[in-house]
């Protein structure tokens, strides 16, 4: 309730009601409809959900020390692989630039064709899709399902919902389940899920995202877009006249009306629009093109369908409502007021007489190309490269020396130095391999290793595991009159015979302070 100031003091409650803070929920039932967009939206659905549940499946032959899963998720291991592809924990860099180049690609794709993401690939817009789809399935399209919500409960009514209502479950649990076969080998995880064998975090994940999928997709739909996702605030940023967006032309459509025939009869001005509201029955967002740019629009262009369908059945050109930018909607604007010429050639304009423009419409490609795009286009492209470039030029071999921290060093009988080291070979290749450990800088110096023969050499070939980061200690022993400094840098090297590989680590000998 609000209040108003008394003047006598106080306050006085106001006789207008408090207007509620978020309007209510209305129940949004998109009509089915067929077109170029509804098609290419269909092929989007079944490509990335595809890609989601058959991905863990596909199967890459590393060899007998490494899994075969296409891609996977080995935490265990502190593995990721993606087909011939391995990325161990710290090159977690690949994985930040991997996110950097979808950010670019997002603000690309915004700047250059709107809310392209939202109306196509984004995980909400393709399960709402499939989750209506089944809706649809078992209720029928729009004035069925109108019909059967306003409806009271029979028997009827109540199969069919809980129906929709089962499938969606049992959608949003193979989602959960498609997840964590990501993390593990998919037909042991899938026989293993069913047998109780995984761990606790493994089906509350499932559950997690059964949830999710199951209230977003099903329950929430569009209220996510509206409410929950900061990407339309976002986006709004990143467009400008150049950026294609769903548009309805009003210069075109205005005055709407349905008695066409009779409104032209009597003289009065009549639009393209005959005020049918099928853009609006096909929205899954439930709002109104007409009403221009909305935070509820995520350019999914079925309304350009629904429209186009009914131009071809009054007998009028297409595009009242098509992707336009505001650049051009000006422009058409302009040339349908005032019938003068400009640089930009429209579609379907109509000239002061009644007729429409003859010129047809190509695709500007200056859309794309034009110094903000290609601004994202640079900075995507050349953090691909030098991802590319380190992925191709990487070391597969690594080495990492830790000195002993107490004693720093020894002193043996006869005088001579020794420092102890734990020495991990890294091989990042799923094959056994032998390399050849050595140490330089030290001329006179000699390596002794833990679990090897009882002799002291320069160089130790050494067998190390696939996938595996080998350890060893190592003890270097220099004669007294060879050590000239406290600390004294040299070098662990290994290198690997059969394939070149090298590689070498700093490390730091020490010894007792030199007297002169």
């Amino acid at each position: 309730m609000t209040v108003n100031i008394n003047p006598n003091g106080g306050t006085a409650p106001s006789s207008k009601a408090a207007q509620p803070l978020y309007e209510a929920k209305k129940r949004v039932f998109a009509k089915k409809v067929e077109g170029r967009f509804r098609n290419f939206k269909w092929l989007v659905l079944a490509l990335t959900l595809g890609a989601y549940f058959i991905t863990p499946w596909l199967r890459w032959d590393r060899g007998e020390y490494a899994p075969d899963q296409g891609v996977l998720l080995d935490l265990a291991a502190r593995r990721f692989y993606f087909f011939p592809i391995e990325i161990w924990p710290q090159e977690f860099y690949y994985v930040a630039g991997l996110l950097v180049m979808a950010g670019f690609g997002l603000f690309l794709v915004t700047s250059a064709v709107g809310r392209a993401w939202c109306g196509y690939t984004c995980p909400q817009t393709v399960w709402v899709d499939l989750f209506i789809a089944i809706e649809r399935f078992f209720q029928g399209d729009r004035n069925a399902r109108m019909k059967l919500d306003s409806s009271t409960w029979s028997l009827n009514k109540t199969w069919r919902i809980a129906a929709t209502h089962a499938t969606w479950l049992l959608i949003s649990v193979a989602t959960g389940m498609g997840w964590i076969f990501y993390f593990g080998d998919a037909p042991v995880v899938a026989k293993n899920f069913f047998t109780g064998d995984l761990p606790f975090v493994a089906y509350g994940t499932v559950l997690t995202l059964t949830a999710t999928t199951y209230i977003f997709g099903g329950l929430l739909r569009e209220q996510v877009c509206i409410y929950m996702c900061p990407w339309p605030r976002i986006q709004a940023a990143m467009l400008d006249e150049k950026s294609l967006v769903v548009t309805y032309n009003d210069w075109r459509g205005e005055p709407r009306t349905r008695g066409a025939k009779k409104a032209a009869a009597a003289g009065l001005p009549v639009g393209d629009c005959v005020d049918c509201n099928a853009c609006v029955a096909v929205c899954p967002m439930g709002i109104d093109i007409r009403d221009g740019q909305q935070l509820g629009c995520i350019t999914c262009a079925l309304c350009i369908d629904a429209c186009d369908n009914v131009m071809d059945k009054v007998g009028k050109e297409r595009g009242l409502i098509a992707y336009a930018t505001l650049e051009e909607y000006e422009s058409n604007m302009s040339l349908a007021t005032s019938g003068g010429q400009t640089g930009i050639q429209p579609q379907n304009v109509r000239k002061p007489d009644g007729s429409f423009s003859d010129r047809v419409r190509h695709f500007d490609w200056r859309i794309i190309f034009r110094p903000r795009t290609l601004l994202y286009i640079g900075a995507w492209s050349a953090v691909g490269l030098a991802m590319l470039f380190v992925l191709v030029t990487r070391d597969r071999l690594n080495i990492n020396v830790l000195h002993d921290r107490n004693p720093q060093y020894v002193m043996e009988s006869d005088g001579s130095i020794r420092n102890g080291y734990t020495v991990r070979i890294l091989n990042m290749v799923p094959q056994p391999r032998t390399v050849r450990l050595s140490i330089e800088g030290l001329p006179r110096a000699a390596m002794k290793i833990n679990g090897y023969p009882d002799t002291r050499a320069q160089a130790y070939d050494i067998p190390v595991k696939p996938d595996e980061a080998n350890a060893l200690k190592v003890f270097v022993t220099l004669p007294k009159d060879d050590v000239n400094s406290p600390a004294e840098e040299f070098r662990f090297s290994i290198v690997d015979p059969e394939s070149g590989e090298h590689t070498t680590y700093k490390a730091v000998f020490n010894g007792p302070s030199v007297r002169k």
